[in-house]
């Protein structure tokens, strides 16, 4: 059995750095602090020193060996398509507006109106910290969209309460549009 394993890549194995060896030009660095005074600028002039020129090795020939590559994973979208953002914020909006139809009818019977306007009060604060930690996870575009969504979730749900609000107002006043609508 032994005969048969292929001996190992040796790319593939463990690097162990020899620190016992420092080499012939290999001098250790000591700083000296002793002299305080004035130092000479470390940088030339412009136009008194040229920089020494590297040799060129194919690594460095080609203007595309330097730059820096993409990371991306093939196959995941950065982005988000419009279609899935429309349905992400529908869905929370949904959501959102039976909390506002919710909210605002406890609000409007209630005789004490503290506990209903507290309630929003943790609504909107609820909304506003799930939002913010949403959006704090990247690389994740359906994520991203859900956190624009719960931030909305507020106005979703106002929009909702107002025609109930207007309705509940038409019924006590004559002047009104198609019976929510006041004038």
């Amino acid at each position: 059995m032994a005969e048969r394993d292929h001996p190992s890549n040796p790319g593939t194995e463990a690097f162990v750095p020899d620190f016992d060896d420092t080499g012939e030009d290999s001098v250790p660095f000591v700083p000296d602090f002793s002299d305080t005074g004035s130092q000479p600028s470390l940088l030339p002039l412009v136009g008194q020193h040229e920089p020494k020129e590297a040799p060129e090795t194919p690594e460095s020939a080609s203007p595309d060996a330097a730059a820096a590559h993409s990371v991306t994973v093939p196959g995941r979208y950065q982005y988000l398509k419009w279609w899935k953002l429309a349905l992400v914020i529908l869905g929370v909006w949904i959501a959102a507006a039976e909390v506002g139809l919710s909210l605002f009818y406890w609000w409007f019977h209630t005789v004490d109106k503290t506990a209903a306007a507290f309630m929003v009060l943790v609504y909107v604060v609820a909304c506003v910290v799930a939002a913010v930690m949403l959006a704090m996870v990247q690389g994740r575009p359906l994520i991203s969209a859900l956190s624009i969504a719960v931030m909305s979730g507020p106005f979703a749900s106002a929009a909702a309460a107002a025609p109930l609000y207007g309705y509940y107002y038409c019924a006590r006043v004559s002047h009104c549009v198609v019976g929510f609508i006041p004038y």
